[in-house]
């Protein structure tokens, strides 16, 4: 959220949860195999 500029405390929320919903759903991690951390965990609670 450097450098941007949000014209309200809703706007700045919005942007916050889009970023985790990305950081945790979407966005692909080598160390986690390719996976998303979303992805890595299912299949890891499945191999249990």
């Amino acid at each position: 959220f450097y450098l941007r500029e949000f014209r309200s405390v809703s706007a700045l929320r919005k942007a916050v949860e889009d970023y985790i919903h990305y950081y945790n759903n979407e966005r692909i991690s080598l160390k986690l195999k390719g996976l998303s951390p979303v992805e890595y965990r299912t299949q890891a609670l499945r191999a249990a």
